[in-house]
C-alpha cells in the first residue's frame, strides 16, 4: 500500500502517477476535512481560466489567480490562507495554515491590495468523497498520504511541478516515480 499515514485534515494526497481522471490527473490535494461523514479537499495544482475579479463583481480589478478545487460545487468559492491575524475565524487544518474566514475581510483586504498571492488561495469546487470512498481509494494505491511538506509549498506559483516536487519531497523511496511519463505508452 502506498499510503504513507492515515488520511486527515491538513495532509496532502498526492494522485499516483498514470491516474487517467482529467479532475485528479497529477494532482496534490489540501485535505481539508476528513471525518465519519467523508472527506473534502482542494486541488492545489489546477489552475482555472478565471481571475477572482471575472467571478465576484465587487472586486473587479482583482487579478488573482483561481483554482480548481475539484469536481464538486464548481459553483462556490472556497479559499485558504496563512494569514490569521488579517482573516479572522479560519480554522487551523495544518500548522499556519487555515481554512476560510471571514469573507468580507478578505474582500476588503483583497481591494486594498493587502493580501498576496503566497498568502491565500482560492478555489472554485472542492474534491469531495462520501464515507469510506477515500479510504477505499487509498487502499486501491490511487493516493499518496503524506504530511510531509513545507506550507509554503501551498502556494507556489509553480503549479506545474508542484505533484513532482512534492514526489520528491517524500524521499528516495517515490522520488523515482517524478519522472515517470504522463502516458505509460511513452515509455
Amino acid at each position: 500500500m502506498l499510503s504513507l499515514i492515515e488520511p486527515a485534515a491538513g495532509r496532502l494526497l498526492i494522485s499516483e502517477p498514470f491516474m487517467m481522471d482529467p479532475n485528479f490527473k497529477r494532482s496534490v490535494i489540501l485535505l481539508t476535512e476528513y471525518a465519519d461523514a467523508g472527506a473534502m479537499g482542494f486541488v492545489l495544482n489546477h489552475h482555472s481560466e478565471y481571475l477572482l475579479g471575472d467571478l465576484l463583481p465587487d472586486l473587479p480589478y482583482s487579478e488573482m489567480p483561481v483554482y480548481i478545487g475539484g469536481p464538486v460545487g464548481n459553483d462556490t468559492l472556497h479559499f485558504i490562507h496563512r494569514c490569521p491575524l488579517k482573516i479572522e475565524e479560519g480554522i487551523e487544518i495544518a500548522e499556519g495554515i487555515f481554512w476560510g474566514g471571514d469573507f468580507e475581510a478578505v474582500k476588503s483586504l483583497v481591494s486594498n491590495y493587502l493580501l498576496t498571492e503566497n498568502e491565500i488561495r482560492f478555489f472554485a469546487g472542492y474534491s469531495g468523497w462520501t464515507p469510506g470512498q477515500l479510504d477505499a481509494e487509498i487502499a486501491e494505491d490511487t493516493w499518496i498520504v503524506t504530511n510531509k511538506f513545507k506550507p509554503e509549498i501551498l502556494f507556489t506559483n509553480d503549479e506545474q511541478n508542484l505533484w513532482r516536487e512534492v514526489v520528491i519531497g517524500l524521499g528516495q523511496r517515490y522520488a523515482h516515480i517524478a519522472n515517470f511519463p504522463e502516458n505509460p505508452e511513452m515509455n
